[in-house]
C-alpha cells in the first residue's frame, strides 16, 4: 500500500479548514491533491482530531499484530492435528 506525503495532523488540518469554509477546490489545489483524495479523508477522518488519529492508528498496528499471532498458532495447531491424525 502506498503510503500518503501527507502526515495525519497536515488531512485533519485540512478538513478543519473545509469545516471552517473553505472550499475543497482551493484546499486542494493548495496541495495538490485530487478531489476525490479530499473527499476519501474526510469519509474516513471526518470529525477527529489528532490524538485520536493517533490512537486508531495504534489500535490498528495492534490488531494486525494479533492477526499474525492468531494465524501462526492456528497454523501450528493444524501442522500438530495432521501428525497426530496419521495413522503409524
Amino acid at each position: 500500500m502506498k503510503r500518503s506525503k501527507f502526515s495525519e495532523s497536515q488531512i485533519i488540518k485540512a478538513i478543519k479548514e473545509n469545516e471552517r469554509g473553505r472550499s475543497v477546490d482551493e484546499i486542494c489545489r493548495e496541495l495538490g491533491i485530487a478531489t476525490g483524495t479530499f473527499y476519501n479523508w474526510r469519509k474516513r477522518y471526518s470529525g477527529m482530531e489528532a490524538s485520536q488519529l493517533k490512537e486508531l492508528k495504534e489500535l490498528q498496528s495492534e490488531n494486525a499484530k494479533l492477526k499474525r499471532m492468531y494465524a501462526e498458532l492456528a497454523l501450528q495447531n493444524t501442522m500438530l492435528k495432521d501428525v497426530l491424525g496419521k495413522k503409524w
